[in-house]
């Protein structure tokens, strides 16, 4: 209603704007700020705010919609797809969880999505978001939300799995709390490495270190999996913390996923060679995309403040000497 007052044609434009809750962070922002700029601007002023509205009108064709995307695949209608296919919620009651796997599988890409993770008391459970292969030879590409007791905070635990081989687990808390909005959690993989990121701070990076032989998941394609579920055998406190079911049902949402990203369909890639047909494009930079400075400013920040526990620093679980990839590091 704010936005009515100066004329139908800028009241036509912030209904497109506001209509589009299915884009992605940035691009709501953008739209936030056209808003902004059309409910103190004459129509006079309206050329001006041309390339905004043009930019809020074609980004919507880059949202996506959960139906299209995903499919949920198990919890007997625990999980749902809701708000014309905007939101994914998955749920867990004592008798069961839920999760949803991508329609797709990708050699590699940048993969958004935004989660609001269950509040309260949500000690037991365990939100898992990740990529993963199949076989026994499998890679794997980790985030998962470990609950607490209400005012601690969840912990983040991050993995890498190349060729069945895992054990390389580095776990943070958060400088924000993770219930009370949507944040943004993304997986660039390319060739080069893998970086997880939140609101596009980078927390961890794992580097394609084969040249000192050490597997790098390169040659398998990975669907995007997530699932809800009790691990109160081990989640929280090493399973001193029982989940407390007079709680449930625990629900975390989803929204806002976008995959920039390689599709693999009938034993071959959406890309030439396994690279984006148009790697000068900016939307194709994550091929080959490295931090700069700021980043890696940022990963420090992150890894001093945050990083609760780091494979390559347990001397204990490694009698027989650190990981290869460690002593790179």
């Amino acid at each position: 209603g704010a936005y009515l007052a100066s004329s139908s044609t800028l009241f036509f434009t912030t209904i497109k704007c506001q209509a589009l809750p299915f884009l992605s962070i940035t691009y709501s922002l953008l739209c936030e700020k056209s808003k902004d700029k059309m409910s103190y601007s004459s129509s006079s002023k309206f050329p001006l705010l041309m390339p905004l509205m043009v930019a809020c009108l074609i980004m919507a064709a880059s949202g996506s919609n959960f139906h299209n995307e995903f499919d949920i695949t198990w919890g007997d209608g625990r999980g749902k797809i809701v708000n014309n296919g905007e939101v994914l919620t998955l749920s867990l009651d004592k008798q069961s969880g839920s999760g949803f796997q991508s329609k797709n599988e990708y050699l590699f890409g940048k993969i958004d999505m935004q989660l609001k993770l269950v509040p309260g008391n949500s000690a037991g459970t365990v939100t898992a978001y990740y990529l993963s292969s199949k076989g026994t030879t499998w890679d794997e590409i980790d985030f998962e939300f470990l609950g607490n007791l209400s005012g601690d905070p969840y912990i983040l635990h991050t993995n890498v799995f190349s060729q069945g081989k895992g054990n390389r687990e580095q776990q943070f808390y958060l400088w924000f709390d993770p219930t009370t909005d949507f944040h943004t959690y993304s997986i660039l993989w390319n060739p080069e490495r893998i970086i997880f990121s939140v609101d596009d701070t980078p927390i961890r990076e794992f580097k394609n270190m084969e040249s000192i032989g050490v597997p790098f998941p390169k040659n398998q394609p990975m669907r995007i999996y997530s699932s809800l579920w009790n691990a109160d055998d081990w989640a929280t406190r090493g399973g001193l913390v029982k989940t407390d079911w007079t709680q449930a049902p625990f629900t975390a949402s989803y929204r806002n996923f976008n995959a920039d990203a390689c599709v693999w369909s009938n034993g071959a890639s959406s890309c030439k060679s396994n690279a984006p047909s148009s790697t000068t494009s900016t939307n194709n930079a994550w091929f080959s995309q490295e931090m700069d400075s700021a980043k890696q400013q940022r990963l420090h920040w992150v890894q001093q403040n945050y990083m609760i526990y780091n494979y390559c620093t347990d001397a204990k679980r490694f009698p027989q000497g650190l990981p290869s990839e460690c002593k790179m590091s």
